[in-house]
């Protein structure tokens, strides 16, 4: 079947509370399960796009499952093609915005696009846009921890293979986040890549102070160290940090990404596939990274990202917070550390049981 022949029929939106094996705290609370949004794009030749986004809260799933399907059924008999999709989504939303759930439904809808579009031509995401499959190197990612309570698990991840962990900050004062990075750098060894996420709970002088105090245990970087819509006190951070910049998990679509790198906000940069757009705006977003030459990691999504990753230029490292796996039919499987694409399009398919059980 041609890629180029789907016609959308439908589309389905169900809200899911699935659990996750272990809570992710931070500094603003606990994630004690991942509320979920499954699409589903039906086409006219029989092929089912599959895509899910994360909606943070309980609260945002009934707002999201309705906008999704009141999209889809403007988008009934309309052919997929995703860039056009875009345009056409770009132009209704333009004095609405593309933030929040807006941008999180839209950026749904273009991942299930182009689900459908591999699973027709047969093939995986990552050779549907010109790579291949391979494995791409990833780290375990934690909320706050405690290095002598969770040392099982960090043992965990290294038996596993994985070449870094990262942990959220900013949940005490700076001698806390100083005893906690200690203490896993002595756990992992000086090898593993040890990454620091703080959510944005801290204003630029504080983020300056205790990352210079955190200099000595050798941090891979400091992710969102401030308010992500605070650029130029990123680039402030930035210039006065011994320590990569890590951000982007809540950049918007590619004009949010020019924007920050136009004034040098962070080292690295982390497109969340629910927020930059999907597929179709992660290639604009690796086409802006890899003419600036800044390595580019992801945020959550780590089935999609796997094919995204092996067709980013400047790809860094895929970040593994398994939010799905109760819900997926073949949840992500850790080979050496690694994450590699599979299956035809996205690779996904729902457990219907699991999903029926978790339904909200």
């Amino acid at each position: 079947m041609s890629q180029t022949s789907l016609t959308i029929r439908s589309v389905r939106a169900r809200a899911v509370v699935a659990p996750i094996s272990r809570p992710v705290k931070n500094a603003f609370g606990v994630i004690e399960a991942a509320p979920l949004v499954l699409i589903d794009v039906v086409t006219d030749q029989g092929v089912t796009g599959h895509s899910y986004i994360f909606a943070y809260a309980p609260l945002t799933l009934k707002p999201l499952v309705l906008m999704i399907e009141e999209i889809g059924r403007d988008l009934a008999g309309k052919a997929i093609a995703p860039f056009d999709l875009m345009a056409a989504m770009d132009a209704r939303f333009r004095l609405l915005g593309w933030q929040g759930l807006v941008g999180m439904a839209v950026s749904g809808l273009d991942m299930a696009f182009w689900d459908a579009l591999g699973q027709a031509a047969g093939q995986p995401l990552a050779t549907l846009l010109g790579g291949s499959p391979r494995p791409i190197r990833a780290y375990d990612s934690y909320g706050v921890v405690d290095p002598k309570a969770d040392a099982g698990d960090l043992k965990r991840s290294l038996d596993q293979g994985f070449a870094g962990i990262k942990i959220k900050g900013g949940d005490g004062d700076a001698a806390n986040d100083e005893r906690v990075v200690k203490g896993v750098r002595k756990l992992i060894g000086p090898d593993i890549a040890l990454m620091i996420d703080f959510n944005q709970s801290l204003d630029p002088a504080e983020a300056i102070s205790r990352i210079e105090r955190l200099a000595p245990y050798d941090l891979h970087w400091v992710e969102e160290p401030v308010a992500q819509e605070n650029l130029l006190g990123h680039a402030r951070v930035r210039e006065m940090s011994p320590t990569p910049i890590q951000a982007g998990e809540n950049w918007w679509f590619p004009r949010g990404f020019a924007e920050a790198i136009a004034v040098g906000a962070s080292d690295f940069i982390m497109p969340d596939l629910m927020k930059c757009g999907g597929v179709t705006g992660w290639l604009r977003i690796a086409g802006q990274a890899e003419a600036a030459s800044i390595p580019m990691s992801s945020h959550l999504f780590a089935e999609a990202s796997a094919h995204m990753l092996a067709v980013t230029p400047t790809a860094h490292w895929l970040e593994v917070l398994d939010l799905a796996r109760a819900v997926l039919a073949e949840p992500i499987r850790i080979v050496d550390g690694a994450l590699t694409a599979r299956g035809l399009g996205l690779g996904l398919n729902w457990d219907e049981a699991a999903v029926k059980k978790y339904l909200v």
